[in-house]
């Protein structure tokens, strides 16, 4: 797909991965809906005409269709769909105060989760209507964010860890779904990126999960992760997909 003049919703898009994508996404010509409980990190881009801002709770199926309608009064059409909204927390399954908190564990599920296969079936069912941007009938790209947690899920993260792991076995029957709509289907699998979260961590804590990188032996950054989603999103012959991105990292149990 050629993005210049297409529009894609964000997830997550107010900072992090999301907010790298955004910035790529608008550099290679597209329009932006940022769906995000937060504001716009950078304000150069809040303040852009192929950059639409809704407030979003991408867990509540009305909060996800009316940032849709607005979408497409804005921008007449959805192209690209890419999930990165998510939290995580850190919980054993019984920690010293008791069994893992259930609706801890819904939460996060809800979220990373619900909230992704919820903005994702709105986004998919506009795409439907998008007139074929290829021979093959080509009318959508949704990109997924999982985590090297789906597979190498640490001490702490069972609700992560399913959350994400959910996504990535989600990924291969969407993609089949879709299919004879012309939409492709996605997952990026992120190991350790520096994103905001990591502000608040001790250095020997980052120099510990570099030592962890097979190579290079660094943290990822979040512009690496956006330069995968747009290599997706233009590359056809890439679907049903879960893609690491993580220097080769696996993840020890601690």
């Amino acid at each position: 797909m050629k993005i210049s003049g297409k529009t894609a919703i964000v997830t997550g898009g107010a900072s992090g991965l999301g907010l790298a994508t955004v910035k790529r996404l608008v550099d290679a010509g597209a329009n932006v809906s940022v769906f995000d409980l937060n504001a716009l990190a950078d304000e150069s881009l809040a303040g852009s005409a192929q950059v639409l801002c809704r407030q979003v709770d991408v867990a509540d199926a009305s909060s996800v269709t009316a940032a849709v309608s607005d979408t497409l009064a804005r921008f007449g059409a959805i192209h690209i769909c890419c999930n990165f909204a998510g939290i995580a927390v850190a919980a054993k399954t019984i920690g010293r105060d008791g069994p893992h908190a259930l609706d801890l564990y819904d939460k996060v599920i809800r979220v990373n989760l619900v909230g992704a296969f919820n903005v994702l079936r709105l986004a998919a069912a506009q795409m439907v209507a998008n007139e074929p941007f290829d021979a093959h009938g080509g009318r959508g790209v949704i990109i997924n964010t999982a985590s090297v947690a789906a597979f190498e899920g640490q001490i702490g993260q069972a609700a992560y860890s399913a959350s994400k792991g959910g996504i990535a076995a989600m990924t291969v029957p969407i993609a089949r779904d879709l299919a004879a709509l012309g939409i492709r289907v996605n997952t990026i699998a992120p190991g350790v990126i520096h994103t905001p979260i990591f502000k608040c961590l001790d250095e020997q804590v980052i120099e510990s999960l570099e030592q962890s990188v097979l190579f290079p032996k660094r943290l990822g950054a979040p512009d690496e992760v956006a330069r995968l989603a747009v290599f997706i999103i233009e590359n056809d012959y890439i679907n049903a997909e879960t893609i690491r991105i993580d220097g080769g990292i696996r993840m020890p149990p601690r």
